[in-house]
């Protein structure tokens, strides 16, 4: 069950991130293509993935975790696939008012090529200050999609965790899920390196190579490509694979389903003899929003470097796609390890706030000192690789959290809710970080605001009441 989870999470994690890599060449045929509209495109899936994270997750609470993500899983192979077509641009140059009133009165308006944008279209230009593109246009749309039909599949896992994991046991299992997009990270850009080149004319040790289309597409189309056919078919696999609850499980006894039934709902009463677990109950908690906004500032950092590292070290090191790919693969191996251990420790030492706190700190220092570091490749990545790591490791401790305090509907609302406003920083963080160096010609100051976002976070969860006296005295009593 673990691993086919764990596989599908890859590719999830692959398709919401290998825009960062087939970035390195895809402005090559669309030019207009710059920082801010990589940042935005490839943040604005947090604002679609943001939709249906709550309802998701309840879904999988009351109805199947099976169903629901083998549909998410099909439609967000199919739009990934998509962004492999998005059209040539061509720019326009109007104000918001023009596009407006254009659009007010159902007109078109003539781009110098002949042909017809919509108002609503040009509006959009002129609002964000750049040249309109139909290309970036169908970019953003394609991301905002693509994020409307991957949400609800991280909420939904983990809330189908609680399903099978007793609360001791449930951090490593976590880790164990978790671990799988820092080796998306190192499998992503391995495989779609190999697909950069192709349709490029390039240099190599002085001679001018040119690689054909394949199928008349570019290596940055293949990218896309290639990545959302895996989607497709591992939903059917987990439609026919993947066991709802232990009691529908062919491959336990009746006697171990049972012992794991009743371990799991006697762990359901003890937290229902103090809380209340209803679903609204879990939404109006303050604590799950103070939650909500720490994962938030996280959340920002993390896709913020995760976007932007191979073009910051394109840039500052005028390094080769291929090889840029490459070295992007690096941080996650040290994020896989920290995952391992800080979901192993977690659960020994039956402590999840600090094991929340420390990992977050670390990579916000790292990442200032990583701001400073051009000149020197080697340092550079030592303090990314660390950065990266702690922005990473905490998360089994940290989705351990809300059962400390919710149950049931609650803790199923609660995490969806933790995540999609969490999530939201995957809008800002690339966004700022492409606004930022469009307006300074510069990552550094984006790389502080990163930091900053992190440590705001780690402050906030150091701070936070999670557990209330009742919970741990009873909690104690059964430990005993």
């Amino acid at each position: 069950m673990v691993p086919l989870l764990f596989v599908c999470y890859i590719i999830a994690y692959v398709d919401r991130t290998n825009v960062a890599v087939a970035k390195l060449t895809m402005g090559e045929d669309l030019p207009q293509f710059d920082s801010w509209v990589f940042g935005f495109g490839g943040g604005i899936f947090f604002l679609g993935y943001f939709l249906l994270e709550v309802p998701g997750s309840v879904i999988v609470e009351r109805w199947s975790a099976r169903k629901w993500i083998c549909r998410i899983m099909i439609t967000w192979g199919i739009m990934a696939a998509l962004t492999a077509f998005v059209g040539h641009p061509l720019g326009v140059s109007q104000s918001i008012t023009d596009g407006w009133n254009a659009w007010r009165l159902g007109a078109v308006i003539q781009t110098p090529e002949g042909q017809a944008l919509s108002g609503l279209a040009v509006a959009w230009n002129g609002f964000f200050g750049n040249e309109l593109s139909v290309a970036a246009f169908q970019f953003y749309v394609v991301r905002f999609l693509l994020g409307v039909a991957e949400a609800g599949f991280f909420p939904g896992v983990l809330v189908y965790l609680t399903h099978w994991f007793p609360a001791r046991d449930r951090a490593r299992a976590i880790s164990y899920f978790l671990v799988a997009s820092p080796i998306a990270m190192i499998i992503g850009p391995a495989i779609s390196r190999l697909f950069l080149d192709v349709g490029r004319t390039v240099v190599q040790d002085g001679v001018t190579i040119t690689h054909p289309d394949l199928l008349g597409l570019k290596g940055w189309q293949w990218i896309y490509i290639f990545w959302g056919i895996p989607a497709v078919i591992a939903g059917l696999v987990v439609l026919f694979y993947l066991t709802d609850k232990p009691r529908q499980a062919k491959w336990l006894t009746p006697e171990e389903s049972e012992a794991l039934e009743s371990e799991l709902e006697k762990e359901r009463a003890l937290h229902g003899a103090v809380h209340n677990h209803s679903l609204l109950a879990g939404l109006s908690n303050p604590r799950v929003w103070l939650l909500s906004l720490a994962y938030f500032g996280i959340v920002t950092a993390n896709y913020g470097i995760e976007f932007f590292l191979p073009s910051i070290l394109k840039d500052w090191y005028d390094l080769a796609p291929s090889r840029v790919a490459l070295l992007s693969m690096i941080p996650s191996l040290l994020v896989i390890p920290g995952q391992l251990i800080v979901g192993w420790t977690s659960d020994h030492f039956r402590e999840r706030r600090w094991h929340s706190v420390l990992p977050v700190a670390i990579g916000a220092i790292l990442l200032v000192m990583a701001a400073r570091t051009q000149g020197s490749l080697v340092v550079s990545m030592i303090c990314f690789s660390i950065a990266a790591a702690g922005m990473k490791s905490y998360m089994p401790a940290f989705w351990s959290l809300p059962s400390l305090f919710l149950t049931a509907s609650a803790a199923a609302g609660s995490v969806g809710l933790i995540n999609s406003i969490g999530n939201l920083g995957g809008f800002l963080g690339p966004s700022v970080m492409g606004a930022v160096q469009k307006q300074f010609g510069s990552y550094e100051y984006g790389l502080y605001f990163l930091a900053f976002t992190s440590i705001a976070s780690a402050v906030l969860i150091a701070i936070l009441p999670l557990r209330d006296p009742a919970v741990e005295t009873k909690d104690e009593s059964r430990a005993d």
